[in-house]
């Protein structure tokens, strides 16, 4: 799974190491990044309070091969939703906002899910606003605003890693 959002320093880079931490393949890049940067001090504060490893971390930029090699791609808002898949028409059924995939998730039964399985949920909840589906980039913030991204994301990932995926989709 790649996560996407803006510069890949806050969001994406947290949500990677968070999800890396529970034991998913995850990568993470970012629509306008300056590639090799390392994240904030902060960002790796919050990660290792969660048990999660910042260490080693690079920003890198997204590009089309990424998305196409990622089985599903979650991205930080709306925005870099459209940038990945004008970027990579291919991956609209799979790419989703952290928060809108989190809610379709929630709405399955218990079990195994597929893409397929998340895609008709998608068909029949209504679709969030941006305040439900865009998370806030906690960049050159106080810590708490890190925490609270993370706060959002990590429960999102624990949905990942007990809703193993039977195939593909």
């Amino acid at each position: 799974m790649l996560f996407v959002c803006r510069a890949n320093l806050c969001r994406s880079a947290m949500a990677e190491r968070l999800a890396r931490a529970a034991g998913l393949d995850a990568a993470s890049a970012g629509t306008h990044s300056v590639p090799e940067l390392d994240m904030p001090a902060e960002a790796k504060a919050v990660l290792r309070g969660l048990g999660a490893d910042p260490e080693g971390f690079a920003s890198r930029r997204l590009d089309a091969g990424l998305l196409a090699g990622a089985d599903l791609v979650l991205t930080a808002t709306r925005a870099e939703r459209a940038h990945c898949v004008t970027l990579a028409p291919a991956v609209a059924a799979r790419t989703f906002t952290l928060r809108q995939f989190g809610r379709y998730l929630a709405a399955l039964p218990p079990g195994p899910a597929t893409l397929r399985d998340v895609a008709r949920v998608r068909g029949r909840l209504q679709p969030g606003s941006p305040s439900d589906d865009d998370l806030p980039d906690p960049y050159g913030g106080p810590i708490d605003g890190y925490r609270a991204c993370a706060a959002t994301i990590a429960p999102i990932v624990t949905l990942l890693a007990d809703r193993p995926r039977r195939d593909p989709g």
